[in-house]
């Protein structure tokens, strides 16, 4: 009698947010056995949402690329989730914009977003007729996002095509070329080339003041228009808890609260993980869903690094994304007769304690979400970029009892300039949730407590330096948002699969 013994690939990953759990499915759909290692008491990294007192409070999550079947993302979720079980919201406005000292041609100070390309032409040429030139031409590039066949470039990836595939996405050609066109106009140089005062000013406010590529609005704009960017009712939680189900029902296992110290090498090759607590897993292949520094430099103690990797570090190619100072209030009134997501100034500059001067509020009242508060109630969110993380980081470990007063101080300050435009707001508030960049460094590890890994910069479709794999280190690789500049969900889902398609095609599997 002949016994066959069949090994089955073990793989280790760690971090259980979007990427994590995407490469998870990938690779036990594919029939490799893999554990996630997360060091929270729960999935979702920074695509998360907690609850206090009947209240659920929101990461920051928005919208999703790829929530309509206009957006080639939406077959990359498909893959994985049952997207039409999932009930989306598509905003008539995406944002108002109250700007400080101009008026548009009614005597309105507030910039209106809207998401129908139709609508949004129509009413900048009704403020700016005589910008009508450089209007046509922003809607028309949106138009020509719409129009181009996207999803074999998404679902390919290039070093596994051979040369007769690859010449197949000559055709793509133009739309990179176009892309690479469009890529280099930023708000500012936009808001520039136009005569209309209010539109000026409203194009230079659209990242609230910070110059950014316009393509990370005109995209998103050009799939609202479509209905392919909704937002998912129940928020964070309630999308990736979809990733966690599917992961746990391929037989993947997910250990929480287990915090990866490092990544066990020998001879060049990951063959494991240690943890925290001592305890030793082997593996055939680790993944890192985890956050860049930590990866390259903790837990592989900075052996596999290059040039182009130190100068990450040093944020010379580039920069890491803002941290975020939030305050989440859960409040009795649902405040229907607010924008939704509005931006304006402040009558006098508020200081933060870590130095940070804000002349504008952003406030996002989530009264469309019926899973996010009692009915009749609401959660209103205020939220600050933070340039300085490390005060707020530093301070939480050497001197908790002061962050605690001084983020406390802050949020006070925050909710007494709100309650001048939302008027009764301190007292319907029934629950207070203040995050800082020491939180979310605590909860997801993220550098600097980034909340999108790497800020964009001017050339957004530019090759990204950050690669899936290190040098001269094998059997392991890098996925997440930290491996393309502005992260979020497609970038997520996008590296993950891409990693799962290479490890395949290592192991003779046919993905």
């Amino acid at each position: 009698m002949i016994l066959i013994y069949l090994y089955t690939m073990k793989i280790n990953i760690i971090g259980a947010g979007v990427a994590g759990l995407s490469a998870g499915c990938y690779l036990q759909m594919h029939g490799f056995e893999t554990t996630i290692f997360e060091r929270h008491s729960t999935f979702g990294g920074l695509c998360t949402s907690w609850q206090r007192n009947g209240y659920t409070f929101e990461s920051g999550l928005q919208w999703v690329l790829g929530s309509g079947n206009s957006n080639p993302f939406y077959q990359l979720w498909s893959e994985l989730i049952d997207m039409d079980s999932i009930r989306f919201v598509n905003h008539d406005i995406r944002m108002e914009i109250e700007v400080k000292d101009n008026q548009d041609l009614f005597g309105d100070k507030v910039f209106h977003l809207y998401t129908n390309l139709n609508r949004l032409e129509k009413y900048l040429l009704s403020i700016a007729p005589e910008d009508e030139s450089m209007i046509r031409k922003l809607t028309h590039v949106m138009r020509r996002m719409q129009s181009y066949e996207i999803p074999p470039m998404i679902k390919a990836v290039p070093q596994l095509l051979p040369w007769y595939q690859k010449i197949r996405y000559i055709k793509y050609l133009p739309l990179l070329m176009f892309l690479y066109k469009v890529s280099r106009e930023t708000n500012f140089t936009f808001a520039a080339k136009l005569k209309n005062p209010f539109l000026r000013e409203a194009f230079r406010l659209l990242f609230d003041g910070e110059e950014l590529p316009l393509m990370i609005i005109t995209l998103p704009l050009a799939f609202n228009d479509l209905e392919g960017t909704g937002y998912p009712i129940g928020g964070s939680a309630g999308f990736t808890g979809h990733l966690e189900r599917k992961y746990r029902e391929s037989g993947g296992t997910i250990r929480y609260q287990c915090d990866v110290e490092k990544i066990i090498v020998e001879n060049d090759h990951a063959i494991g993980i240690q943890l925290a607590a001592g305890e030793v897993v082997h593996s055939d292949i680790v993944i890192s869903a985890a956050d860049w520094n930590y990866t390259v430099f903790n837990a592989l103690d900075g052996k596999y690094i290059n040039k182009t990797i130190l100068k990450l570090q040093r944020q010379e190619e580039l920069k890491v994304y803002y941290s975020v100072f939030m305050v989440s209030m859960g409040v009795a009134d649902t405040f229907r007769d607010h924008p939704h997501f509005q931006r304006f100034p402040l009558a006098q500059p508020l200081i933060s304690p870590d130095g940070t001067q804000y002349e504008r509020m952003e406030v996002h009242i989530n009264n469309y979400d019926p899973a996010s508060a009692p009915e009749g109630k609401t959660v209103i969110s205020i939220s600050y970029y933070s340039k300085n993380p490390d005060y707020w980081i530093n301070l939480r470990k050497a001197e908790p009892e002061n962050y605690l007063l001084e983020k406390q101080k802050f949020a006070r300050a925050i909710t007494d300039v709100a309650q001048v435009r939302f008027n009764g707001l301190k007292e319907k508030t029934e629950v207070v949730d203040i995050a800082t960049p020491a939180t979310f460094q605590r909860y997801t590890n993220n550098w600097k407590g980034s909340v999108q890994g790497w800020l964009p910069g001017k050339n957004i479709i530019a090759q990204s330096p950050v690669k899936s794999e290190l040098p001269g280190l094998t059997d392991f690789y890098f996925i997440g948002h930290w491996t393309i500049p502005g992260g979020g969900l497609p970038v997520a889902i996008k590296s993950a699969r891409d990693v799962a398609q290479i490890i395949c095609h290592r192991s003779k599997v046919c993905f």
